[in-house]
């Protein structure tokens, strides 16, 4: 029997990137993803050996199964600059050097952009960067592309670019994270049931099921295929909260380590009420106490 996924949040790492593992399990996370630098800034965060061990004993103590970090946000692996693409490559080195130290799974980046060159012309780029940053760096953590929301010169938002480019990179650490947020706003209707199908067959077809490591488990506020990405609470956005109970019991979808980066409906960020939404639908039990806006 195929298992039901992880499921989790994002949480912060501040003060300390051990601190993390008790803030997942303080939400009843199973899964959980962190920064492991300030995700607008090249300088990166030092990080003790004493942290990093201690991250790992709390992870064992407190039984998480599984743990990612996003990579900072100004990484462009698809930019013609070539300051700009050593940086990149540079910074993702380090951010899979990290995820070795402290036992992640993987690192969920975004490709970037091709600024105007292209997408056949900045794959070379990119393939090269991403084997680089690879063959750099241990071999015990993933490296994931992100599709991303389709908006003006962005790579990946299509499932034939993701698979292409895991083809032209041909290594086997690498892995995809869906965020589903950025899929239906690049035009993927993941919020009907005949769009999800549609949804996962091409997703079958392009890029290979077993591709599939992580979910970013993002409603959103805007409709189907606007290109933008703004993240909505599950249920209060346009995928709406019957579609996520398909999704979170999807044959293939729940076989990937699922990780909200939702506003929250606190607003201060994914906290246990999220969680537990998530794991109502999942487990088919009774939705616990939440805002009205909840369909």
């Amino acid at each position: 029997m195929a298992r039901t996924p992880n499921l989790g949040a994002h949480v912060s790492a501040a003060g300390g990137i051990h601190l993390a593992v008790d803030r997942a399990a303080e939400l009843g996370a199973e899964s959980f993803q962190i920064f492991g630098a300030a995700p607008q800034m090249w300088k990166r965060k030092h990080h003790s050996d004493q942290d990093t061990e201690a991250f790992r004993s709390a992870m064992t103590q407190r039984k998480l199964r599984a743990a990612y970090i996003h990579a900072v946000y100004l990484i462009n692996l698809a930019s013609p600059d070539d300051e700009l693409l050593r940086k990149s490559i540079d910074t993702l080195t380090a951010e899979l050097e990290l995820g070795s130290r402290i036992g992640a799974t993987g690192v969920i980046f975004h490709v970037g952009s091709h600024m105007g060159s292209g997408f056949e012309h900045a794959l070379p780029r990119i393939a090269d960067g991403m084997r680089e940053a690879l063959d750099r760096t241990p071999d015990d953590v993933q490296l994931l592309i992100e599709n991303n929301a389709g908006a003006g010169r962005s790579v990946g938002s299509s499932f034939p670019e993701v698979g292409a480019i895991i083809d032209a990179v041909d290594h086997p650490r690498v892995r995809v994270c869906l965020d589903t947020c950025h899929a239906h706003a690049s035009g993927y209707n993941v919020a009907t049931i005949a769009g999800l199908k549609e949804t996962i067959d091409e997703f079958q077809r392009e890029i290979g099921a077993e591709m599939l490591s992580a979910i970013h488990a993002n409603d959103s506020k805007t409709p189907l295929g606007s290109g933008r990405d703004r993240h909505e609470n599950i249920g209060q956005g346009t995928i709406g909260l019957k579609a996520f109970r398909r999704m979170v019991r999807n044959r293939v979808l729940r076989k990937a380590d699922w990780l909200l980066e939702v506003p929250g409906y606190e607003s201060n960020g994914p906290g246990r009420a999220d969680v537990d939404v998530l794991k109502s639908l999942r487990d088919d039990s009774e939705l616990p106490g939440i805002p009205d806006k909840l369909e």
